[in-house]
């Protein structure tokens, strides 16, 4: 009797594990499809401004050419009008670029690099975004290592990212997101030493989701 009790217990727990399971990975689902449509409307809304802006551009440009008078106001207003275009432009791209990626592939991908002067001599900061396309029913989490390659007194030198940094920085970078994940980092750069390349690893912990290395151009990082 006793062992029938034990059995109907242990079956009705399993049965209540699946379908508290089974009802949280419906709220995942339903979680998920929002924050795309999220996304999507923003597209939506970005591609609509940046038609409006174009109209603006259009105009001014009829008016520049009737107008000498005013040239400069008006191409002071059409400089502000484009600016403002590439920004929602590149915003597009961004939010693209995880919900519908141009070669259609999933994972985790580089969305942007790039790389600006410090304050100090030698020293500059690095904006790197990363971003899983796609498919986003789990996190991903992991480290990034970054290596700069380059010359140094005539031969061919590489620098990892805990090398690079000053002796108070912590040379450890985790990362774990859903959709997106922006850093902002500081290195600095050996004396003597040309930097020719930006090498980014970003090394996955989860499980089916793999790990990446991307290669850029250090003068077309450098902004």
């Amino acid at each position: 009797m006793m062992r029938a009790v034990v059995a109907i217990m242990i079956a009705v727990s399993g049965y209540l594990v699946f379908e508290f399971g089974r009802i949280q990975a419906d709220f995942n689902i339903i979680d998920r499809a929002h924050e795309r449509q999220a996304f999507e409307n923003r597209i939506e809304k970005l591609e609509s401004e940046i038609l409006s802006l174009n109209e603006q551009v259009a105009l001014l440009e009829t008016h520049r050419d009737i107008d000498r008078g005013a040239y400069k106001d008006v191409e002071s207003s059409l400089v502000s009008l484009q600016a403002k275009i590439q920004e929602q432009s590149d915003e597009i791209a961004f939010y693209r670029g995880i919900v519908s990626p141009e070669d259609g592939n999933s994972g985790l991908r580089v969305q942007k690099l790039h790389l600006t002067r410090g304050q100090a001599e030698r020293s500059y900061n690095v904006r790197l975004v990363l971003v899983q396309s796609l498919k986003h029913d789990r996190k991903v989490s992991g480290n990034v290592n970054l290596i700069i390659e380059g010359v140094q007194d005539g031969t061919t030198t590489s620098y990892n990212f805990s090398q690079l940094l000053s002796a108070e920085k912590n040379s450890k970078w985790a990362f774990s997101f859903r959709y997106f994940q922006d850093f902002d980092r500081e290195i600095v750069l050996p004396d003597g030493f040309t930097p020719e390349r930006i090498k980014i690893e970003v090394r996955s912990r989860t499980r089916s989701i793999s790990s990446i290395e991307e290669s850029f151009s250090w003068a077309t990082s450098l902004g």
